[in-house]
């Protein structure tokens, strides 16, 4: 069977059994931020299993895609060199949610192993915990396993049991039965339970979780009332056996892409292990991009970036000097883009990120390899000292993994404390030049309930102060004028920093003093105003009066609302790859970040800008509901990538195209917004762009600058703003024209000064030699008359130079007879280093520059005697 056909025979015969088909979640969980990826198919179910989310279904089945590169579960230095070790993937499983249990779940898997895929009994082998006397007897009395194929497991020594499972320290856990397939005697390895378990003869296919106890802080198991069951076999495990293949880059899925790869990087061995680096790589790296990460130094975009360089630095020991991994996605989304159909949507944008990628890997890679040989030849004791290691990952960009790649390979050992040293060094360096300090007024908030925030139906309201705080943080009685401090109330107007709008200013009153608010911030839900008193004093529990900064405010939520038009705009004109990365909203201007790989060009600026202004035109009605996330997400709303919701979400709609998952104050219309004028667009990562822009009265101020400016060089030129352009592509072609007289006339002037210096020309053993000045001519002409003295001397040497505005001018000539004996590129360096300077060119002609004129004479001086020297 192919491995397609695997995955859906799975899913049906589950489906068979009354199980709903759940399609993969993201490899970027969204509802665990502990998690660097999802690295298991019980991922999205897990709140599920916790009793914090219900579903509609109680027995689920899926194939879900998995990385395991970074963190606790990371495989990457195993990959290409073992049979099983993969970055990416697809974890086949099934579920119940307090269902079925143990009994079933073992009909199940035997069913579907022996019935369905046909696998012999007696090459299936069964391990359970060892205290597990339920799941025993089902596989010895009812299935009929015979005992000498079913071993109980205990706990290994040092703790923990390969068939026992826990989410964590505390929570749920509970046995696990896990089934091996034996390969046969022709392969090294013993059974399950014995001192050689670890060959690879027998092979764990198929893992049963039985979720069954509650473990608490102090060790002790309690039986959940509603037990479940979490499975996982893999799939590239399964379609070796069934493929009668021992290594999972036998099977047909990885055998289509490495010909793939081996026909990118011109190779036909299928062996090599660099080959299987590659086939692997371009799996996890298309699907991390596909679901919305991108290249970067730190994080999840840290490790995308480790494993495309990775996969790069293996095409090159291949001998693949230029970009190739890219190639490969085509040949992926063949394979695999009929059971991801996201794969298939996102592949141009997966191709250009790994394009980009591999482009600026490859102007260090060729020098970071040329400074870990020079590194290589100087150690003495096998270890690549950590100082090597900090260079090449600060300067080269090479990823450490990378470097152990290497030194594995040549036998070497790594100074990781060394590193490590280095890295700590670097840190210490960025912390003492920043100018960041830890903010502790959260300490002021700390045990302290929710505020309550009235902000979105207006600006004042009247409340009581719960804390006060100084400088450091520490709470107080008292703030007395004109001390610096904080405040928290129990009901406020002002909306705290969040999601990238800034947070408000205005001013808190009582009877006894005015507290000037300079920004709100929120630690939990607690919101936090930092101020100064302007006058008297404030004290705990005294009423207040709350008044936010309204024309500020305004200004805020008309650039926040503009935000949302301009995210819907961009996915309309640019395409639906584009995701929001980042955002700042604040009163003058808003900016927008965002995946997309190429700058955007005036043309989509110009579109952009008129759909945004089309929506502010319209009015449409700011409408906000509170919704449970579910039906939000149902209904087409757009959610932030990677954040946590809670199980109600507030849901803004701005006409018919823009709908989002927000918290912010907004708008009361669309129009409200006024007018909206972009002013920048830029990259700030790889694959991340940036739009920035303004609205309101500030635009407007924006556009009647650039009619002033425009007005005022119009008058420059004697004509009307209308008839600009027109007068202006006029005068440009006027100013080509005259430059172009310009040029000839200096020409000219130049060939007939030529001519004149061709009677200082000195004989050198024999051959014609000219050095001279011929200031007044420019680059072009100088390169011109050299030409003509070679063609008039015949046979002969031409070194000719001239300043302007402070900068040196070289051209050398040789003719055809001695350009092989005396080089023009090696003349015109000799020269040019005399003049603060270097330069090069062919052995016939060659042109140089320099920035010390006061040198020139005596380097012309030194023509001579160095042409004579290599006669």
């Amino acid at each position: 069977m192919k491995s397609a056909e695997i995955r859906q025979s799975f899913l049906e015969y589950f489906r068979s059994q009354g199980h709903e088909i759940v399609p993969t979640s993201p490899l970027v969980p969204g509802n665990d931020p502990t998690l660097l990826f999802t690295n298991a198919g019980m991922v999205q179910f897990k709140e599920v299993f916790l009793g914090m989310e219900a579903r509609p279904y109680k027995r689920a089945v899926s194939s879900q895609r998995c990385v395991r590169a970074g963190g606790k579960h990371n495989d990457l230095e195993n990959v290409g060199y073992t049979a099983r070790h993969h970055t990416f993937f697809e974890m086949l499983g099934n579920f119940s949610f307090g269902d079925y249990f143990k009994r079933d779940a073992i009909h199940y898997s035997w069913e579907y192993l022996t019935e369905v895929l046909k696998l012999p009994k007696e090459k299936l082998w069964v391990t359970v915990y060892e205290t597990d006397d339920e799941a025993y007897d089902v596989w010895a009395n009812e299935v009929g396993v015979p005992k000498d194929r079913l071993t109980r497991i205990g706990d290994d020594p040092g703790g923990g049991s390969d068939n026992f499972w826990q989410m964590g320290d505390t929570g749920p856990c509970g046995p696990c039965t896990e089934i091996f397939y034996d390969h046969g005697p022709e392969v090294w390895g013993g059974p399950p339970g014995s001192p050689d378990a670890d060959g690879d003869r027998y092979i764990e296919i198929w893992n049963l979780v039985f979720m069954q106890y509650e473990r608490d802080k102090s060790g002790t198991l309690t039986p959940l009332p509603k037990p479940s069951v979490d499975t996982g076999m893999g799939l590239e495990r399964l379609a070796a056996v069934l493929q009668g293949v021992h290594s999972n880059y036998e099977i047909d899925l990885f055998q289509n892409l490495l010909k793939a790869a081996a026909q990118a990087v011109e190779t036909e061995d299928l062996e090599s292990p660099s080959l299987k680096v590659i086939a692997d790589h371009i799996r996890s790296c298309s699907f991390l991009i596909t679901d919305g990460v991108l290249p970067a130094n730190d994080g999840r975009g840290y490790v995308l970036r480790r494993i495309i360089r990775r996969a790069a630095r293996h095409g090159h020991k291949l001998g693949m000097d230029k970009p190739f991994f890219h190639t490969l996605v085509a040949s992926l989304v063949t394979e695999m883009g009929e059971a991801y159909p996201e794969l298939l949507a996102a592949a141009e944008q997966v191709e250009r990120v790994l394009l980009q990628e591999e482009e600026r890997f490859a102007e260090t890679l060729e020098q970071g390899l040329g400074q870990l040989e020079e590194g290589l030849a100087k150690i003495r004791d096998k270890t690549i000292p950590g100082s090597l290691i900090f260079k090449l990952y600060d300067t080269y960009g090479f990823p450490v993994d990378l470097t152990g790649d290497i030194a594995r390979e040549k036998g070497l050992a790594m100074d990781m404390a060394g590193f490590e040293h280095q890295m700590e060094a670097q840190r210490d360096r960025a912390r003492a030049a920043s100018s960041f300090q830890m903010d502790d007024a959260g300490n002021l908030a700390r045990g302290m309930s929710e505020s309550c925030f009235v902000g979105y139906d207006g600006t004042e309201d009247s409340g009581d102060v719960l804390a006060l705080g100084d400088t450091t943080g520490q709470p107080c009685e008292v703030l007395l004028a004109p001390a610096r401090g904080t405040m928290i109330l129990d009901i406020t107007p002002f909306y705290a920093e969040s999601g990238g709008q800034v947070g408000d200013t205005g001013f808190i009153e009582s009877d006894q003093g005015l507290f000037e608010v300079q920004d709100t911030r929120k630690q939990g839900g607690v919101f936090i105003h930092y101020g100064q008193m302007v006058r008297g004093e404030m004290r705990q529990g005294v009423p207040v009066a709350a008044r936010v900064d309204g024309q500020r405010r305004q200004a805020i939520i008309a650039n926040h609302s503009a935000t949302h038009l301009l995210h819907a705009a961009l996915r309309e004109i640019l395409g639906d790859h584009v995701a929001q990365k980042g955002s700042l909203v604040a009163p003058d201007r808003l900016r927008f970040d965002f995946s997309h790989s190429e700058p955007i060009t005036r043309e989509q600026l110009q579109r952009i800008e008129t759909w945004v202004n089309r929506e502010v035109r319209a009015n449409y009605p700011a409408k906000a509901q509170v919704m449970p996330i579910k039906e939000a997400l149902t209904a087409g709303a757009t959610a932030l990538f990677g954040e946590k919701y809670g199980d109600e979400v507030r849901v803004l709609t701005l006409g018919p195209y823009s709908m989002e998952l927000c918290g912010g104050v907004h708008v009361a219309r669309t129009g409200d917004i006024g007018l909206f004028k972009i002013i920048g667009e830029s990259g700030v990562a790889s694959g991340v762009r940036r739009v920035e822009a303004i609205t309101g009265a500030a635009a407007l101020e924006h556009v009647l600058a650039i009619e002033s400016a425009h007005a005022a060089a119009a008058a420059l030129l004697k004509t009307t703003p209308a008839e600009f352009l027109d007068r202006l592509q006029q005068s440009l072609e006027r100013q080509k024209l005259l430059e172009k007289e310009l040029s000839s006339l200096k020409g000219r002037l130049a060939t007939d000064a030529g001519g004149q210096l061709l009677e200082q020309a000195v004989e050198v053993k024999g051959i014609k030699l000219l050095s001279a000045r011929l200031d007044g001519a420019d680059p072009k002409s100088l390169r011109d008359t050299v030409d003509q003295l070679k063609n008039k001397m015949g046979e002969g040497v031409v070194v000719l130079a001239t300043v302007a505005e402070g900068k040196v001018s070289l051209v050398a000539g040789v003719t055809a007879a001695h350009n092989k004996t005396i080089k023009a590129g090696d003349l015109v360096n000799m020269v040019a280093e005399q003049v603060g300077g270097r330069g090069g060119g062919r052995p016939d002609m060659a042109m140089a520059g320099g920035n010390a004129p006061e040198g020139l004479d005596q380097a012309l001086a030194s023509v001579s005697s160095w042409v004579e020297a290599r006669i």
